[in-house]
């Protein structure tokens, strides 16, 4: 049975120079598995359903969230909305490696064909006729060239994808300047956070200058700025955060976040909604991507995309804690 609208009104940016309007925090769809069970399956359906109901309107995926398996969901829940809900998704590199390393030809990643037969592909999963958005899911700065190009053009003249992006490799947005400054993208997906502020440096310029629009990853750090990493926190095997938060990478973060709450005389517990708030408070950024595969995490989130970003103050005291960390070694 079609639900009903959405009633919640939030606000909304332009996605990108003459692009479409978007809720300022938008869904993503990262941790929807295909191995979940019906259970799983059903509170990520419910929370797509709560977003929507506050007035989400936006939705970044990829193929490989469950190798299609999260498009489909998404598919399903399209088709029980009348609302227009825009859907980003992401073409996969051939040879699977994330980050892209220098020295890789282009065509090892999106060989000739292959953006085409993904973007098809995720056209059938999610059962529309266009992509709001499609992109590349890894980018290096060398591949500025390459037959990728005219394939993208010509699923433009195609009606097949309305706009098209890259998502940077993590903590390096510098990559993407070249890339925007050419006119070939409408949007960028990069990490940006109280702690990772690096795409104030080059990027959102560049950005502004040529009306591409900052897609905003990662703000609340991996969960680091949630608050409820312990200093002797530790992760079990196969699980991602084992490595991103190794050796004594969480008591440095617990130090970090210690210090931004005193400065800010603030509770732990408004720690997520400040970091959240802190990204929106960058006019570059067309929307913040945010983890909300359970309903509960939708009224939790949700109410920060209010247009209000956070007071000058503030913003001002959190760009003293920016911390630039080497993930590589």
């Amino acid at each position: 049975m079609p639900r009903r609208g959405s009633l919640a009104v939030v606000h909304r940016r332009t996605l990108y120079a003459d692009g479409p309007e978007v809720s300022e925090i938008s869904c993503t769809t990262f941790s929807v598995n295909e191995g979940w069970d019906a259970e799983e399956n059903d509170e990520s359906i419910a929370a797509l359903h709560a977003a929507i109901d506050a007035g989400v309107n936006f939705v970044d995926t990829a193929h490989v969230h469950g190798e299609g398996h999260s498009e489909r969901v998404i598919g399903s829940v399209l088709r029980e909305r009348p609302e227009t809900v825009h859907i980003a998704t992401k073409v996969p590199p051939a040879n699977r490696l994330w980050p892209a390393p220098g020295g890789i030809p282009v065509v090892d990643a999106f060989p000739k064909g292959h953006i085409r037969a993904h973007t098809e592909r995720s056209l059938g999963d999610l059962g529309v006729e266009a992509l709001d958005l499609q992109q590349l899911h890894v980018w290096n700065r060398e591949w500025l060239g390459g037959d990728w190009q005219q394939e993208v053009a010509d699923l433009r003249a195609e009606g097949l994808i309305r706009a098209f992006g890259v998502v940077v490799n993590n903590h390096d947005p510098g990559s993407a300047v070249g890339l925007v400054r050419s006119g070939l993208i409408d949007t960028v997906a990069t990490i940006y956070d109280i702690f990772d502020q690096s795409p104030e440096d080059e990027l959102f310029a560049a950005c502004r200058e040529h009306g591409v629009g900052v897609i905003a990853r990662m703000p609340l750090d991996n969960g680091g700025l949630v608050g409820h990493l312990e200093p002797d926190s530790t992760f079990p095997e196969g699980d991602w955060r084992r490595a991103y938060f190794r050796g004594d990478r969480p008591a440095q973060v617990c130090a970090r976040v210690d210090s931004i709450v005193a400065e800010l005389a603030i509770p732990t517990t408004a720690l997520a909604e400040t970091a959240i708030r802190y990204v929106l408070s960058a006019p570059e950024v067309a929307t913040v991507t945010v983890g909300m595969r359970r309903p509960a995490a939708v009224p939790l989130n949700a109410p920060t995309a209010d247009g209000r970003g956070l007071p000058a103050v503030q913003v001002a005291l959190l760009k003293k804690h920016r911390w630039d960390r080497n993930f590589h070694t």
